[in-house]
């Protein structure tokens, strides 16, 4: 794919980039190791400072920069506004805790024959973030605000559909007083991924994308021995109980399928509900689904944008297409609307079953998958019945069942009668083929730090 800004919108292509050459690279490479030695011993108090300055521009450029996301990758302007909101909080948060989360921690030093014992958490040099285009702004700083803050410094590599907003942030650190060469955008090809991750300057890796990108850079991470944090999408379970608040887990529902146009992560993608509510539930959210106007992005009225990519959505026409042929049935939407851009209608799906591709796939982009199941166990097993374990939500008016649902249901996060979202105080990440490590939180801030033993006697 070019390096180019291509309206999902009109399908029109607005900018194109070339990539930067090897001795580019190799030149920022060089910068990148250099300001760590410096930086790496700057206090926290001061990295703070840069960071709120860095949060106060993006608030001050929420606008312009919200239209700049529109544009590249289609989510709708209310959307790319509240993307903006979650980077100013993420910032925000770890510039006032990262010395907090990272203060030695005492351990009982009689216990191991020492005067003190305790715990260092140190930087380890040079973090390689290789980012997707769903949430431009966000993925770029989950990783950077945690990592800058803990005294690394970042290199990003960008989707290639989102050059405008990578280059934004790139200036961005700069403009907010971080030193040269602590935050750098690398628009490369994606055979140039591969001799960074080999460089021994670059020491450690996050990557969010889908499991096909992730499995090759953990393999070269691994053999290099290099750390590594990977996201790699999810095919989220939506499990509905008789107890549950049936208006509000439908309203909820459809809401976090169509987030970001059906194309986050962490939407709910596989609708399990139990069969005593089956019915008034399906009623209830094909309705809604139905009622979703589909426009253009940048109009205030729009409640479903156009998928990003038009490999995206053809990808997603072909999903439905191969589940229709062998059965399945579709209750709304399916189709791709005559219109320019990359547009596809919301859609609801049933009848599913396992040779479907919808059954195993994760699907990105407008389209809810409806199973009906007898009880709780059923719920559980199809829940799990996936080769993902990003996020899951669970909806239950019964103590014993929620807690069930948490212990047994195979992810990384379970949110009990409210939508999947990301904050800044809890973890993220999955398990199972969503990849592994966490962002967020202090365990987010501490996956590229040495925690470093301290024995005096």
């Amino acid at each position: 794919m070019a390096i180019a800004t291509i309206n999902p919108a009109t399908g029109e292509t607005l900018r194109t980039f070339d990539p930067i050459g090897e001795e580019e690279v190799e030149r920022r490479l060089a910068l990148a190791a250099s300001a760590f030695q410096e930086y790496r011993a700057v206090d926290f108090k001061q990295r703070a400072v840069w960071m709120h300055a860095a949060a106060g521009l993006l608030r001050a450029e929420q606008d312009r920069l919200a239209r700049l996301v529109t544009t590249e990758m289609g989510k709708t302007l209310a959307a790319a506004h509240c993307e903006v909101d979650m980077c100013v909080r993420e910032m925000r948060f770890f510039a006032d805790h990262a010395e907090e989360f990272l203060a030695d921690e005492s351990a009982d030093g009689p216990a191991v024959g020492a005067r003190q014992a305790y715990v260092r958490y140190q930087p380890l040099g040079a973090v390689l973030g290789i980012t997707s285009w769903d949430f431009p702004l966000w993925q770029v700083v989950r990783s950077a605000a945690p990592a800058l803050m803990a005294g690394n410094v970042c290199l990003f590599k960008h989707a290639p559909n989102v050059p405008q907003t990578a280059l934004h942030l790139g200036g961005l650190f700069a403009r907010a007083g971080f030193p040269e060469g602590c935050a750098q955008v690398l628009p490369i090809e994606p055979e140039q991924v591969e001799p960074l991750l080999r460089d021994r300057r670059v020491a450690a890796v996050t990557l969010t994308g889908a499991d096909r990108e992730g499995r090759p850079v953990a393999a070269i991470a691994g053999w290099e021995i290099k750390k590594t944090v990977l996201e790699l999408g999810g095919s989220d379970p939506y499990v509905v109980m008789p107890s549950a608040d049936l208006g509000e887990a439908t309203a909820v529902g459809v809401t976090s399928r169509v987030r970001n146009n059906g194309q986050s992560s962490v939407a709910a993608k596989r609708f399990i509900v139990h069969e005593e509510v089956y019915d008034d539930f399906a009623g209830l959210f094909v309705a809604l689904m139905e009622s979703l106007r589909l426009g253009d992005p940048a109009d205030e009225a729009t409640d479903v944008g156009p998928l990003a990519t038009r490999q995206g959505r053809d990808h997603v026409e072909s999903q439905v297409a191969n589940a229709a042929g062998l059965g399945a049935r579709v209750l709304c939407g399916g189709v791709s609307p005559d219109r320019p851009g990359w547009f596809y209608e919301p859609t609801v799906i049933t009848g599913i079953t396992s040779e479907m591709r919808v059954f195993h796939e994760e699907v990105r982009g407008p389209v809810a998958a409806l199973y009906r199941v007898a009880d709780i166990d059923e719920a559980i097993a199809l829940a799990n019945a996936t080769p993902f374990g990003l996020a899951a939500a669970a909806w239950s008016g019964d103590v014993a069942e929620q807690e069930r649902l948490v212990s047994e249901i195979e992810a990384g996060m379970v949110y009990v009668n409210g939508m999947v979202s990301a904050y800044p105080q809890l973890p993220f990440g999955g398990v199972k083929g969503s990849g592994y490590g966490r962002g967020l939180s202090a365990y987010g801030i501490r996956e590229f730090c040495g925690a470093k033993t301290v024995w005096i006697g």
